[in-house]
């Protein structure tokens, strides 16, 4: 690996040294996993799954003695779609064990026999075959799954944005993936996603296929001050200065968005020079260069979202929290138009993934905007500005 210049790591798998905290949520994942349990992990975007997962997969433990295959299936949109990404990462990842798995794995998937080839120059293994090559999910996927179950050691298959195969046009996706999954006794797996309402619902209704199947892990924002501590002692490593004070400040301001949190501090790093001292208006003007940086495509979302719904968006990120967004009050504040259509855009926002919710110690729902920098952008643009 190549000398870190950056500590403050946004993309790709994060060395242990430079990975912020999650002791013990590190060491709950390799207990079940150990354990040969399933485990769901249910959190709002971007506060750090992948990196949990690909740290908790980087232990000793697991590179040694099991194989490991992570997916995220956000961008899929059918079974074929999800079949493909699972086919691709396994063979992906167990190509460089030599020609003797690939020869398993062309002779199990015979449903795909033709996609399979070898460079006539290098003679590596060629994964060659498109998406259209799947003419029966079910079939090649169950070859997948049979190819896990004989592997010589133990397999882990996460599943990034498991929830969005409630989104594919086959409606018996749940069914057919329990049904494999069920019987596989040499693999575990991961599933992971940030949309808790599906997910909750997928794992807690009785009478889903996945009902009380998995072991539970709900990944909340890295403690304040192992954050704090995190960054200050990272710039000290690298002969810069920055306040406590201020990156606390800066926690608040995305209420322990890990991404957003990792994306300013990249940046504020590489613009302070050695031996000099980060200070509030260099992470100001970083902010302001994030938020200016990300209009137009704030822009553009809004151009697709119907005026009611907007409306409620703006009306979320100026209060930062709603817990009662058809109450009399929040209308009129916001000069909404009834409750009736702040509920119809309720669910067209949260189908949007454009808000969120958690539900308090009173058993309400909290709605907030699902990103931080997007809730700061509406505020400096319908309100004037934001406090930092």
């Amino acid at each position: 690996m190549s000398k870190i210049k950056n500590p403050f790591i946004v993309k790709g798998r994060i060395p242990s040294e430079y990975f912020c905290d999650r002791v013990e949520e590190t060491k709950k994942l390799t207990r079940e996993l150990l354990a040969g349990n399933d485990v769901v992990i249910m959190s709002s975007r971007r506060l750090g799954k992948t990196g949990l997962v690909q740290h908790c997969f980087d232990q000793s433990v697991f590179e040694e003695d099991y194989y490991t295959f992570f997916i995220d299936i956000l961008e899929t949109s059918s079974l074929r779609d999800f079949t493909y990404a699972l086919g691709k990462c396994v063979f992906e990842t167990l190509k460089p064990k030599g020609r003797k798995f690939v020869d398993t794995f062309v002779q199990t998937l015979k449903s795909l026999q033709a996609g399979w080839g070898y460079d006539p120059i290098s003679g590596m293994p060629k994964f060659t075959f498109s998406i259209g090559a799947i003419t029966n999910p079910q079939v090649t996927l169950n070859e997948i799954f049979t190819l896990i179950e004989k592997a010589d050691k133990r397999c882990i298959v996460a599943i990034d944005e498991f929830q969005q195969i409630t989104k594919y046009p086959e409606k018996n996706v749940e069914a057919v993936l329990r049904g494999f999954i069920q019987h596989l006794s040499n693999c575990d797996f991961i599933f992971a996603g940030s949309e808790r309402h599906l997910l909750t619902e997928m794992f807690s209704t009785y009478g889903r296929p996945f009902y009380n199947s998995t072991s539970s892990l709900h990944l909340d924002p890295i403690l304040k001050e192992h954050y704090v501590e995190f960054v200050t002692t990272n710039f000290q490593r690298f002969q810069k200065q920055i306040g406590a004070e201020i990156v606390e400040r800066t926690y608040d301001l995305y209420e322990g968005n890990t991404f957003c949190l990792q994306k300013t501090f990249n940046m504020a790093f590489d613009k302070t020079d050695l031996q000099c001292e980060c200070t509030e208006q260099d992470v100001r003007q970083t902010i302001d260069e994030i938020l200016s940086d990300k209009e137009r495509d704030f822009q553009s979302i809004l151009s697709y979202v119907a005026s009611r719904p907007k409306e409620l968006l703006i009306a979320i990120a100026l209060d930062n929290h709603v817990d009662k967004p058809t109450s009399a009050a929040f209308i009129r504040n916001h000069q909404l138009q009834s409750a009736s259509s702040v509920q119809s855009a309720i669910k067209q926002l949260l189908q949007d993934e454009l808000i969120t919710y958690q539900v308090n110690e009173e058993g309400k729902k909290v709605y907030q905007v699902s990103d931080p920098f997007l809730k700061l952008w509406l505020q400096q643009s319908f309100n004037g500005g934001f406090e930092f």
